[in-house]
């Protein structure tokens, strides 16, 4: 499969509204997934900073779990991205 080579952006606004660069993500020995940090990588992702490819393996996530914090945060913003809320949207 042939990979197009689009222009990789330099930063993306963060989920707080401030610059985001390869730099400022999460280490990528992260094990404490705080919203902060899920809504960061969902941010570097959509803004064109890393692919969701590089994304997964760079965090060892599932594409199926990227998804999943996205769709949360579409569905109902950052507070979708808290683990002791993901039963009451999910009803």
């Amino acid at each position: 499969m042939t990979e197009l080579n689009r222009p990789r952006a330099k930063y993306v606004i963060g989920p707080d509204g401030s610059p985001l660069t390869v730099a400022d993500l999460p280490p990528t020995n992260t094990r404490r997934w705080v919203i902060r940090r899920k809504a960061e990588v969902v941010a570097a992702v959509r803004g064109g900073l890393l692919s969701l490819e590089e994304a997964c393996q760079r965090y060892t996530l599932t594409t199926e779990e990227f998804l999943a914090w996205q769709q949360s945060i579409d569905q109902h913003g950052l507070a979708g991205l808290r683990t002791t809320r993901i039963q009451h949207y999910r009803n």
